[in-house]
């Protein structure tokens, strides 16, 4: 651990970070062609495992939908500790994203700023790799993100996100319904309830038997939260995705003039930890029922960070901008300090 931060000092502090992330791609793809000896020095602990969604989760912590947008790296993120993948986001249309350079490194906040806009290479595409991931032993639980295509109209994205379901939900594990990304217009305005009920109903009646979450924005009123909770639950959701990166400067040690340079896009990574952690908890005010799986994302970097989200009630937690900063072995640390701490999975033997 200690050599990647010199590393990322010298060298891939310099690099463009969409480049970086592009080379760090390369080298997590070849993972499991080494033997399992990757897979061997990064396996959780067996008390770790959690049983959530009807699923095993050989741990609760995860990598959030962002990092592997096409389902190209399924395998190589398991082999390197992570007990879920979630892939994505993937839309109807494949799509190129937002005009370049579009992410953005905030070292002094541990943070990014992006705006990628959903660049993939669509759902269909992505189908074939999901299923030669379900194939492989040792597999990570397979989740999968679904958005609204950049040129569907916001009347017209039921049928977007239907028409995803329909290919992608038998073969994920689970399926997140993303409404909440700041960087595709009028996404967000999908979070309103007389817009998002019949959404997420229509995607509820096409994903059939796969479980279904719903991931939202950390930047509305507990009010909007109390509602959105209260949806997912009467219509039967399986659970909520809490939170997506925030529009909101406030707080950032980042100059203003640095953060006008960057532009617009939503902020990841230890900025938003304190909201991140307070979402969590008024969701589970709401819906207290620990069958109702609630996976907290948002500004974790250790494993004390992750016991905190557990203890206060996430049955999953996911993480992101910190495997920028930290580097490969970051989800072998988180686990092996879980297991320092004394966690014990709901599914531990």
């Amino acid at each position: 651990m200690r050599l990647y931060p010199m590393l990322f000092s010298t060298v891939l502090r310099r690099m463009d970070p969409e480049t970086a992330h592009h080379l760090a791609f390369r080298v997590i793809q070849a993972t499991p062609f080494l033997g399992g000896l990757v897979r061997r020095f990064c396996r959780p602990a067996p008390q770790l495992r959690v049983r959530a969604l009807g699923l095993e989760f050989p741990s609760p912590f995860g990598l959030a939908a962002g990092f592997d947008k096409n389902a190209i790296g399924i395998a190589g993120l398991g082999e390197i500790g992570f007990g879920h993948v979630e892939v994505g986001t993937l839309t109807r249309h494949a799509q190129d994203g937002n005009p370049q350079p579009r992410m953005f490194r905030l070292v002094g906040d541990r943070a990014l700023i992006n705006r990628m806009g959903f660049n993939n290479g669509g759902s269909a595409a992505a189908v074939p790799r999901i299923e030669r991931a379900r194939l492989r032993r040792n597999r990570p639980v397979i989740g999968v993100n679904i958005g609204k295509s950049r040129i569907t109209e916001v009347d017209d994205a039921q049928q977007d996100y239907v028409w995803s379901t329909e290919r992608l939900a038998p073969i994920a594990d689970y399926l997140a319904v993303n409404v909440s990304s700041p960087n595709t217009p009028g996404l967000r305005g999908l979070q309103e309830l007389e817009l998002l009920e019949p959404l997420l109903a229509a995607v509820r009646d096409a994903a059939g038997g796969t479980p279904l979450l719903v991931k939202i924005a950390p930047d509305m009123e507990d009010a909007q939260i109390d509602g959105i909770v209260e949806l997912a639950v009467r219509l039967g959701l399986d659970g909520i995705i809490a939170t997506n990166t925030t529009v909101s400067r406030e707080g950032l040690m980042a100059s203003a003039g640095e953060l006008e340079r960057m532009g617009a896009g939503g902020v990841s990574g230890a900025p938003l930890k304190h909201r991140s952690l307070a979402v969590l908890r008024r969701i589970r005010e709401t819906a207290p029922d620990p069958d109702f799986c609630v996976i907290s994302v948002g500004g974790v970097t250790t494993a004390t960070d992750v016991h905190d989200r557990l203890l206060a009630g996430a049955t999953l937690v996911q993480g992101f901008t910190a495997f920028i900063y930290e580097g490969p072995l970051w989800a072998r640390a988180i686990n092996r300090g879980l297991a320092r701490i004394g966690y014990r999975g709901n599914a531990a033997a």
